[in-house]
């Protein structure tokens, strides 16, 4: 049953402005600008003495410079290299590809761990150093860049790595699925016969880190639609699947797509399905007070709640017009750069990466949470304009992100200048983990990648992130603790 914008601005008056319709879940909020460095100021010596390094401060103190230039990490926390593009190898000798993005832990067996990682390849093979290896029976586009790679990382820690799916383009992040796979998205929508390539693209995948079998011959899950893709969680309540796309002119939006009736999840269960299986929609946002909100970034304080209605896609896979294209002014709410998302919580985590002159209102960045149940979106991280991105302390530009398992957020950050993991608790505090310190530009022109693929062990001890260029996959550890409210 759709909740209607009258239901919607009814329910809203009797809990006071829909406050009462976020339920449980906790609040996560950054005040606008917030500075990392507020969190750390008070985890020295006098802090220790009354109890502020375990107790009352948030996070684990400030970020140490790493000698080798790879990693800054708090005191205690320490990192190792899994993979690194153009060094380490798979199985097949061939090196291991570049620009890691999205990726996902898996338990494997012997007690080891699974990693699927995407590489964010565009275009023809050519243009790259590294691209993914054309693996036999693992080939959707022999003329794409892109693809995923799995990585094991065993118990004595030896690792293998070795091609999940080849011939893909622009696979940024993606989501993990209940029953233990991989979805990859494609964010990249050429047709055959536009940059080289030989196949539509603009697709997800499956792939399935236990069992390399059932990753050939690759099949494009057309039902989820053809448009340049980010990410994908699925519900494992109610069925769904929660998707963004990252584009702009006009801005992208999040979809939901709801499963045929009597469809039953599982390994190998979505190649059976039609390519106009099930209902692929977007959203229709509206405000306490029924009105109609045509774009997130309208939203400017912690704690906004929007109804949401599902408006049903004409044409998923974009034969003549692209998707978002095919909605006319007042009849979807749009977001800019529409990035990671992640399932916890009961709902979805989505990221909306900043917001320049093609929003309605700035930002730099903004996480909301979907609630299925109440069909409502409530913003719960929110981050001002960075004044100076070269100048370590303010987060801006949240892209990957995974709920902690020891309370609240860890987020990627892709924005400008210095580029940091960064974790957001249940009341709002923000707190630094890591500062990438790799310089891939010049001493004069310092350039640092954004942080991509950001996701704990199964286990919850070990945090894998990326630094997607040149290519390389970390393994962070250390003291973890929950993180208290602030």
């Amino acid at each position: 049953m759709s909740l209607t914008r009258r239901d919607f601005a009814r329910r809203s008056a009797i809990t006071g402005a829909g406050v009462a319709l976020v339920g449980s879940v906790g609040t996560l909020a950054t005040a606008p600008g917030a500075l990392a460095s507020t969190d750390t100021e008070t985890m020295g010596d006098d802090a220790d003495r009354h109890g502020g390094g375990h107790g009352g401060a948030v996070g684990y103190g400030p970020l140490l410079p790493d000698p080798k230039g790879v990693l800054a990490l708090p005191a205690g926390f320490r990192y190792r290299v899994i993979t690194y593009s153009g060094k380490t190898k798979l199985e097949s000798g061939e090196f291991t590809p570049s620009n890691h993005d999205g990726t996902a832990t898996f338990d494997g067996p012997r007690g080891t761990t699974l990693l699927v990682n995407n590489h964010e390849l565009k275009g023809p093979r050519a243009n790259w150093k590294y691209p993914v290896p054309l693996t036999e029976g693992l080939v959707y586009d022999p003329a794409a860049s892109g693809g995923c790679t799995v990585v094991e990382v065993r118990p004595g820690g030896a690792v293998a790595e070795w091609v999940g799916i080849a011939g893909t383009s622009t696979n940024c992040a993606g989501g993990s699925t209940p029953w233990g796979t991989w979805l990859t998205c494609e964010e990249n929508s050429d047709r055959a016969g536009v940059n080289g390539m030989t196949k539509d693209h603009g697709y997800v995948f499956e792939v399935d880190p236990s069992d390399r079998r059932a990753n050939r011959d690759p099949k494009p899950l057309k039902f989820f639609g053809r448009y340049d893709h980010e990410a994908v969680v699925i519900d494992p309540k109610r069925g769904h699947a929660y998707l963004t796309e990252d584009a702009s002119g006009p801005n992208g939006l999040f979809y939901r797509w709801t499963p045929p009736k009597g469809f039953h999840y599982g390994h190998g269960r979505f190649r059976a399905l039609a390519d106009d299986a099930g209902i692929l929609q977007a959203p229709k946002c509206y405000n306490s007070g029924g009105h109609f909100i045509d774009d997130l970034s309208r939203a400017t304080k912690i704690g906004t709640v929007y109804g949401v209605d599902w408006v049903d896609v004409p044409d998923r896979d974009a034969k003549t017009v692209d998707v978002r294209k095919q909605f006319g002014a007042g009849e979807i709410t749009r977001a800019r750069k529409l990035e990671g998302m992640w399932w916890g919580d009961g709902g979805a985590y989505i990221v909306s990466s900043y917001a320049r002159a093609e929003s309605p209102v700035q930002h730099d960045g903004q996480v909301w949470f979907y609630d299925p149940k109440r069909r409502t979106l409530t913003l719960k991280v929110l981050l001002g304009v960075n004044p100076d991105p070269s100048v370590d302390g303010a987060f801006d530009g949240p892209d990957n992100i995974t709920v902690s398992p020891y309370g609240g957020l860890v987020i990627a950050e892709d924005g400008e200048g210095v580029s940091h993991l960064f974790g957001a608790t249940d009341s709002g505090r923000t707190y630094p983990i890591a500062r990438n310190d790799l310089n891939i530009g010049s001493e004069e022109e310092p350039e640092f990648s954004e942080f991509t693929g950001v996701t704990f062990s199964p286990d919850g001890k070990t945090l894998y992130a990326n630094i997607q260029e040149p290519g390389i996959m970390l393994a962070i550890t250390g003291p973890w603790r929950r993180q208290k409210r602030g």
